[in-house]
């Protein structure tokens, strides 16, 4: 537990009397960001990654960050997220990845006594998790709409269009991007896709055929419970994400 708390300690430490002490959101954006890289390395698919990075949101929705080490409990819920998943990854390839991305100059993590208490800290934590989560482990994630409204807007389109603009591309890589928020807690897994995706045209400058002339609006057909009010406030959510992003 102690290597995981060094990162942390960096990142709240105050090198002076003018330099303020990074804020709780800005902390959790970096450790979330971490735990999206070391997923990556990990080769997880992308709902597991989701689902790890609800654990971590949920988590400290209920703690305080102060009281327990964020890069901790981010390894624990790529952990848990894997079991839940069902993508089995070895618990030690978790502790080697995270520790390698936290202790860049260090040499490699062997088997020892620092390995032992870092394993030891996850299964620990494990069990804290499942209690603070109240044993409900299995989120409703928007991948699965994502991927039916993609396929919607696919027979909508034109061939050319879709073929030459990454749309499905764009929206799925700006879903995951959102899990860097807790914006996944507080909105529908529905709405959360349908935003995703209207970001998505928006950037290319693509219009859904005669959606002008339709009754209801693309994303309405969607999802008759969502407005465009709340897309554009889920949107400057997302824009923020990618600011952040940029500071990391």
């Amino acid at each position: 537990m102690e290597v995981f708390k060094k990162e942390i300690q960096r990142l709240t430490a105050s090198s002076g009397a003018n330099i303020q002490k990074p804020s709780s959101s800005k902390i959790h954006f970096k450790v979330v960001h971490f735990l999206m890289e070391a997923s990556v390395k990990l080769s997880l698919e992308s709902v597991t990654t989701a689902s790890a990075c609800i654990f971590y949101h949920r988590f400290f929705r209920q703690r305080k960050l102060s009281n327990y080490d964020p890069h901790l409990i981010a390894a624990t819920c790529i952990y848990l997220a894997t079991k839940v998943e069902e993508q089995p990854v070895r618990m030690r390839d978790i502790i080697n990845v995270c520790h390698r991305m936290l202790h860049k100059k260090s040499p490699k993590l062997e088997i020892g006594p620092e390995y032992w208490e870092l394993r030891d800290s996850i299964v620990n934590c494990e069990l804290l998790l499942v209690r603070v989560l109240q044993f409900k482990l299995n989120s409703e994630l928007p991948h699965k709409y994502m991927l039916h409204y993609l396929k919607s807007l696919r027979d909508w389109m034109d061939t050319d269009v879709w073929l030459t603009t990454p749309i499905a591309k764009t929206s799925m890589s700006t879903l995951c991007d959102s899990f860097h928020t807790d914006l996944c807690l507080r909105v529908k897994p529905q709405h959360l896709a349908v935003a995703a995706v209207y970001f998505a045209l928006q950037c290319y400058g693509v219009e859904v055929p005669c959606n002008l002339q339709a009754e209801k609006q693309w994303w309405q057909v969607f999802c008759e419970d969502i407005s465009e009010n709340s897309i554009q406030k889920m949107i400057l959510e997302l824009i923020d994400v990618y600011q952040q992003e940029v500071q990391v």
